[in-house]
C-alpha cells in the first residue's frame, strides 16, 4: 500500500508517521483525523447519516467515532467488508447495513468540495461528479500524471455518463478534449447500480470494481447523470500528500 511505503524525503510528526504505518489513511491526523474533515463536509452538505465500511480489523476507527469523538451532526453506522475485494463489494456491504435505498458512495481518503457532495445528495437518480481535469490540476494536489491513475469520464452533451475509462495510463492523451472530465469515485447510488454490483465480474485486478458495475448498469439501461464541476479534490494517497492536505485543511474546523 502506498501510504505504508516509507519516504525518507517526507517529514511527518510521530502521530502522522504512526497512522501512515497502519495504512488507515482516514485516521492520519491533520490536527484532527482526516476522516473527521470528510464527515464534516458531508454534514455541511446536508447529510444526516453515514455508514463507514470497515474491515474486520479496523476497531480503532469504530472506537474513535463511537466513544472517543462521536459526531454531533451525523448519525454513524458501521458496515463490515469481510475481505478487501473491491469497491463494488464495499457498496454491497453498505447496502446490507442501510438497505437498498439511494445513498452516496465516496472514498475516505479524498476531501471533496461541499458543493459536489450537495449536488450528489440532491440528485434524483444515479449520479457522479465529472471534475474538470484542468481545475483538478490547478487547484488541488493532483498532478497531470496522477490523473492517469483515476478514471476519465465520457459525458454526453446532455449531462449523462456514457462510459468510463478506468486508470487510462498512456492509452489516452490527457490533454485532449476526450479526457476533460475526471471521475474521483464519488457517486449517488441507485438500486440499479446496487444490482449491478451483485452481478459484475471480477476485474483484471481480481476485484469487484464499482466503475465496472456502473458501466454494467448503463449497458442495462440505467441512466447515470454526470454533473460537471470545476473544483479541487484533495487526495490522500501517499505520505507526500500529508503535508499538502494538512496545509489546505489548516483553516477548516471539522464539526462532524
Amino acid at each position: 500500500m502506498r501510504m505504508r511505503r516509507r519516504d525518507d524525503g517526507m517529514s511527518l510528526d510521530a502521530a502522522q508517521a504512526a497512522a501512515a504505518d497502519t495504512g488507515v489513511k482516514g485516521m492520519i491526523p491533520m490536527r484532527r483525523p482526516f476522516l473527521e474533515y470528510v464527515l464534516s463536509a458531508l454534514a455541511d452538505a446536508g447529510l444526516t447519516d453515514v455508514a463507514l465500511v470497515l474491515g474486520p480489523e479496523h476497531d480503532t476507527v469504530r472506537q474513535h467515532f463511537t466513544h472517543e469523538a462521536p459526531p454531533r451532526r451525523l448519525r454513524m453506522h458501521f458496515a463490515v467488508q469481510q475481505e478487501p475485494i473491491g469497491t463494488a463489494n464495499a457498496v454491497l456491504a453498505a447496502a446490507d447495513t442501510v438497505g437498498e435505498v439511494p445513498f452516496l458512495v465516496l472514498n475516505a481518503d479524498n476531501y471533496y468540495p461541499v458543493e459536489a457532495l450537495r449536488a450528489l445528495a440532491s440528485a434524483n437518480t444515479a449520479c457522479t461528479i465529472a471534475f474538470d481535469r484542468d481545475a483538478l490540476i490547478a487547484m488541488g494536489n493532483i498532478s497531470a500524471d496522477r490523473v492517469r491513475a483515476f478514471a476519465v469520464l465520457d459525458v454526453t452533451a446532455d449531462g449523462r455518463l456514457h462510459g468510463i475509462i478506468e486508470k487510462p495510463g498512456d492509452r489516452l492523451d490527457l490533454g485532449s478534449p476526450a479526457a476533460k472530465w475526471v471521475g474521483m469515485n464519488c457517486w449517488a447510488i441507485s438500486s440499479g447500480v446496487i444490482s449491478a454490483c451483485r452481478r459484475v465480474p471480477r476485474s483484471a485486478r481480481g476485484e469487484y470494481e464499482l466503475p465496472e458495475a456502473v458501466a454494467l448498469a448503463i449497458r442495462d439501461g440505467e441512466t447515470v447523470r454526470a454533473i460537471s464541476m470545476s473544483a479541487p479534490v484533495f487526495d490522500l494517497s501517499c505520505r507526500a500528500d500529508i503535508a499538502v492536505v494538512a496545509a489546505y485543511l489548516a483553516s477548516v474546523d471539522p464539526r462532524p
